[in-house]
């Protein structure tokens, strides 16, 4: 059974940081690009950042990119999200997502495309 488990998430003040986790329990987590999403309250979820299998290729919302960094460790079946600098619109449900890299070119932002999702995890800015 594919389990998806995110991590880190909670209350910090506008500037702060975090970093989120997503523990993996898939056969070969190599063979997996993988993606963050969020959603606010009221709002559909949305891309946040993507990673390809070789960690190689990444790309960002541009509304995180500069502040968010995406990384993996495949030898831990983990992938990170670094947030930085954090916004009151950074306010959201993040969840991760894990694609097989033979079903997309390198990585994709389109929710649509990956196989499995976590349950989520918060992450609350307070304005």
């Amino acid at each position: 059974q594919v389990q998806l488990v995110e991590s880190g998430g909670g209350l910090v003040q506008a500037g702060g940081s975090l970093r989120l986790s997503c523990a993996a329990s898939l056969h070969t987590f190599s063979r997996y690009a993988m993606g963050w999403f969020r959603q606010a309250p009221g709002k559909e979820r949305e891309f946040v950042a993507a990673i390809s299998w070789s960690a190689v290729t990444t790309d960002y919302a541009d509304s995180v990119k500069g502040r968010f960094t995406i990384s993996r460790d495949n030898a831990k079946n983990t992938v990170y999200l670094q947030m930085n600098s954090l916004k009151p619109e950074d306010t959201a449900i993040y969840y991760c997502a894990a694609v097989l890299r033979e079903k997309i070119v390198v990585i994709t932002t389109l929710q649509g495309a990956y196989d499995y999702w976590g349950q989520g995890t918060q992450v609350t800015v307070p304005s």
